[in-house]
């Protein structure tokens, strides 16, 4: 079932409006006896570099999100850590005090990034109201006898968990090249209707049915391209398998099992 949700990402309701333009062009050809054997390189020139381009393009913005949400989670693990471990005394207060403020930051980090670019001045607030409380945080840690040089580290792992949200948020804002994407969708509706001619010849050789195969493939091919760019656009918005997933809660349920497992190994 997966891989045929998938499969249907990749092959929609584009893919079937483009081919049976495809069709009919290449039927009204053959009907007319129209036939010109055009070159192939004005589709690689005109449709399929702008898309790869923007797809190699789209997939390093994943990556680089990627590695940013990757930053926020270890800094985050580390600011714990030290409220954890870099104290003398034990606090489950303090914990439930990290615990809630690295969970609202993630939920709001979440909410943001799978809304709206609407409602993104709402949530950015709440991100950084996320961010302040764990300033005051670590403002505490200092007041319960954390090391000033410690306290500096986690304002440091501070620092970079919010240089990481903003490129991750720069990445949201953002998209490819507009205009090179305007480019290639108009030369993949294009394309296919003015090579009904091209496909009308190319069909002298084959079986009678066999002549409306490659203007579908044609058109699946080129839509498909352009599906899989349209799907890496934008990294967060749950659409496609490859997107990034912000998991608050098994965030924080793996940082309280850390400690479960700590307690019991020094009991």
């Amino acid at each position: 079932m997966k891989s045929i949700s998938r499969l249907t990402l990749i092959i929609n309701w584009k893919s079937l409006v483009i081919a049976l333009m495809a069709i009919a062009a290449t039927w009204a050809s053959l009907r007319f006896n129209i036939r010109a054997d055009y070159p192939l390189t004005i589709i690689s020139t005109a449709v399929i570099f702008p898309i790869v381009f923007s797809i190699g393009h789209a997939y390093k913005r994943r990556e680089i999100t990627l590695d940013d949400y990757g930053t926020i989670k270890a800094h985050g693990r580390a600011i714990y850590f030290a409220a954890r471990d870099w104290l003398p005394e034990h606090s489950r207060d303090r914990l439930d005090h990290v615990e809630t403020a690295l969970h609202k930051l993630l939920k709001a980090t979440r909410d943001l990034f799978k809304g709206s670019l609407d409602d993104m001045p709402g949530h950015e607030r709440d991100v950084y109201a996320a961010f302040s409380d764990l300033s005051l945080f670590i403002k505490r840690m200092r007041e319960e006898g954390l090391a000033g040089g410690e306290c500096s580290r986690c304002n440091q792992y501070l620092s970079k968990m919010i240089i990481s949200f903003e490129h991750a948020k720069h990445v949201y804002q953002y998209r490819t090249p507009r205009t090179l994407r305007a480019f290639s969708d108009f030369f993949i509706v294009v394309l296919p209707v003015l090579y009904g001619p091209y496909f009308a010849n190319e069909a002298a050789e084959y079986h009678p049915y066999l002549a409306y195969v490659m203007p579908v493939l044609f058109a699946i091919i080129l839509v498909g391209l352009d599906n899989i760019q349209t799907h890496l656009e934008d990294p967060f918005d749950q659409i496609g398998p490859d997107d990034v997933s912000i998991n608050a809660e098994k965030f924080v349920e793996l940082l309280s099992a850390g400690e479960e497992e700590t307690n019991t190994q020094f009991s």
